[in-house]
């Protein structure tokens, strides 16, 4: 090609170079290849804590091949659509290099001039700048678009011929309450020549939309699908205006019409995944009493369609005596459920001492307990209170309220001690003795004012079988020998107690037992003695003799600071073949013995038959006796009448002869 021909050319070129200008054609002189940018969806939550990370954000990754040190890609979005009403603000922030090399990729987050890129340190793997962190201002912007995200990323390259790629993450912040739906991005990646500044560098842009998704709640979600797992549905009768307890209790409410809530139900529907989710919901009240909800809606059986978790209240109709409740969901009928309505008046007042000893000082609390009942029977709930006959000693004459526990079933009564001594005190149903119309016996209450003398150590049996369950009883005497009221004895003794064997596992530990507590009742449910601190021991599976020692100390008077031991027995375990072998004798026994007596009774009814047979025989014989005699008298008194007839047939025939002789005689 001639010099001529070539120069043409250059000046067509340049030509048709600068009329395509007009129709903003990137300049030729871009250099990052394949450009790609790729996009995966994130997920969110609608919790309180918006639980959200780097393995739910959205990510974007943009890479390609970098010709030159100074060829340079931008990385930016702006909101595009979110659910109406969202006020969650979306952050984007580089998370990672892809690329094999990973320091050939330097990502930073300069500040933005008005003019496009500026200067500024370049940060990523392999530098130690910390542009990454750096926020634009809301104003800022680098193609004339509001920066949704306050951030820009800058990527370069560390050299020329580098295959550059880096990874981001667009997530909502967690300061700012979000609602469920789908919040879409569009992510704006702009390439810059090398060398070029402000915006005439900027030779190319892809875009690419990128969406957070927010579920509903899986709360809200269990509404709407309704999935119910019957075994997690729940209803829980409790007396009064609230359900806080996980179980029914017992429930004894007045019978008297009102509109108070006496008792509710609390009905609580769930998936599998025990989460709230609707069902409809019956409750039906047989009996006395009256069932509705908070609508004010109430009869004999109300339906609502629920939304998983519900209460039902209970009303008393004036009527007396025990209801039956039935609850029933679609899945699940529970079995009836019993609520008692007493008359307004008591019928009878039993007492018991729960606590017999107490101290002087403040009222102890639950010394005394009434059962009280109506005239059906049914547990009184009213208003109960409690008077001393002894007020010198404890408590005092004007009746103190006593409080009702619908749990137990009982009245708890306060008692204050005042001198020592015993005292005797009574329940009533009213507030003074004189509008009482119920009164209780009397029953008896210790006040101590003695001094922890003397300690002693039990156990609850004198023999027990390996490995049994046991308790170990410390008790604390007066001067007197009489128990002491509840409280703590401290340094009762010099060191915890000692036992010379091992009790077994899942004991109460005796260790740091110096200090010892005394409870102030009887309790088989919580394993307490009154007057003693009780801990429960498990015996050793040898045989053999446990002793617990303890050595009095400063706590209790000097005549009780000595060693004090209780005792108990292991018996020797039984080997089970033995056993077995015994148990099988004596079922062998107990057989033979039931055979024995199985046979006894059948010779005495034998026996009994015989002798009823040999009487028949007699009876037979006797009857067959009176027969043969009968039949001979029969036989002879016939043989009389047939000679008496003959002996007056005779004498007719003679009557008859003189009478025809006279006839005779008169007609001559």
């Amino acid at each position: 090609m001639s010099k001529s021909t070539f120069f043409k050319r250059v000046a067509l070129t340049a030509i048709a170079a600068l009329g395509l200008g007009v129709f903003s054609v990137l300049p030729a002189q871009a250099t990052v290849s394949g450009l790609t940018v790729t996009v995966v969806n994130g997920t969110s939550t609608v919790t309180s804590q918006y639980v959200s990370d780097s393995t739910t954000a959205a990510t974007i990754t943009v890479a390609g091949l970098f010709d030159s040190a100074n060829d340079s890609v931008t990385v930016d979005f702006v909101q595009k659509s979110v659910p109406a009403g969202a006020a969650a603000v979306a952050r984007l922030y580089y998370f990672d290099s892809t690329t094999p090399l990973a320091s050939s990729t330097l990502v930073d987050s300069p500040t933005m001039t008005a003019d496009g890129v500026g200067a500024s340190a370049i940060s990523g793997p392999g530098t130690t700048g910390g542009g990454s962190t750096a926020y634009l201002s809301g104003s800022d912007s680098l193609t004339g678009l509001t920066i949704a995200s306050n951030k820009v990323f800058r990527i370069q390259s560390d050299g020329g011929g580098d295959y550059v790629g880096a990874k981001f993450a667009l997530q909502l912040e967690s300061e700012t309450a979000r609602i469920k739906g789908t919040y879409t991005y569009t992510v704006i990646v702009k390439t810059y020549a090398p060398g070029a500044t402000g915006l005439n560098g900027l030779v190319g842009t892809q875009t690419a939309d990128v969406s957070i998704v927010i579920p509903d709640t899986a709360a809200n979600q269990a509404l709407a699908a309704g999935t119910i797992d019957p075994s997690k549905t729940t209803a829980i009768l409790n007396a009064g205006s609230s359900v806080n307890q996980i179980s029914d209790s017992d429930t004894s409410v007045l019978a008297t019409a009102s509109n108070t809530t006496r008792a509710t139900i609390r009905v609580r529907t769930y998936t599998s995944t025990s989460l709230q989710a609707p069902e409809s919901v019956t409750v039906t009240i047989t009996g006395p009493g009256l069932v509705g909800t908070s609508a004010g809606v109430f009869g004999k059986s109300i339906t609502t369609a629920a939304d998983g978790d519900d209460t039902f209240l209970i009303r008393s109709d004036g009527t007396a005596g025990t209801a039956s409740i039935v609850v029933k969901t679609t899945t699940v009928t529970f079995p009836a459920k019993q609520i008692s309505f007493y008359a307004a008046a008591p019928s009878t007042i039993t007492v018991s001492t729960y606590r017999p000893v107490v101290g002087v000082g403040s009222a102890t609390l639950d010394v005394v307990r009434a059962t009280i009942k109506d005239a059906d029977g049914i547990t009184w709930g009213g208003a109960a209170y409690i008077y001393s006959a002894d007020p010198t000693i404890a408590s005092s004459a004007t009746p103190a309220l006593c409080t009702f526990s619908s749990t137990l079933g009982v009245h708890q009564c306060p008692v204050q001690g005042k001198l020592k001594g015993t005292a005797s005190l009574k329940v009533i149903n009213a507030s003074t003795v004189a509008a009482a119309t119920v009164t209780s016996d009397a029953t008896t209450v210790r006040v101590s004012t003695g001094v922890a003398t003397t300690a002693t150590i039990s156990f609850d049996k004198a023999t027990y079988a390996p490995g049994e369950k046991a308790q170990l009883r410390v008790s604390i005497l007066d001067q007197e020998g009489l128990s002491m009221p509840q409280g703590t004895i401290t340094a009762a003794f010099a060191a915890a107690l000692v036992s010379n064997v091992a009790f077994g596992a899942g004991s109460d530990p005796i260790t740091g037992t110096t200090n010892i507590v005394l409870d102030g009742a009887t309790s088989a449910t919580s394993n307490t003695n009154a007057g003693h601190d009780t801990f429960i021991v498990y015996m050793p599976m040898q045989a053999g003799t446990v002793t617990v020692t303890g050595v009095g100390s400063i706590g209790l008077a000097p005549a009780g600071r000595v060693a004090v031991t209780g005792s108990a027995a292991v018996e020797a375990p039984v080997d089970p073949a033995v056993a077995a072998a015994q148990a099988s004798a004596d079922a062998a026994s107990d057989a033979a013995l039931e055979a024995i007596d199985a046979a006894n009774a059948a010779t005495d009814a034998a026996n009994l038959a015989a002798e009823a047979a040999d009487a028949a025989t007699v009876a037979a014989e006797e009857a067959r006796d009176a027969a043969d005699a009968a039949t001979a008298a029969v036989e002879a008194l016939a043989t009389e009448v047939a000679t008496l007839m003959a002996a007056l047939k005779a004498q007719i025939t003679t009557l008859a002869k003189t009478v025809a002789k006279i006839a005779k005689k008169v007609k001559a």
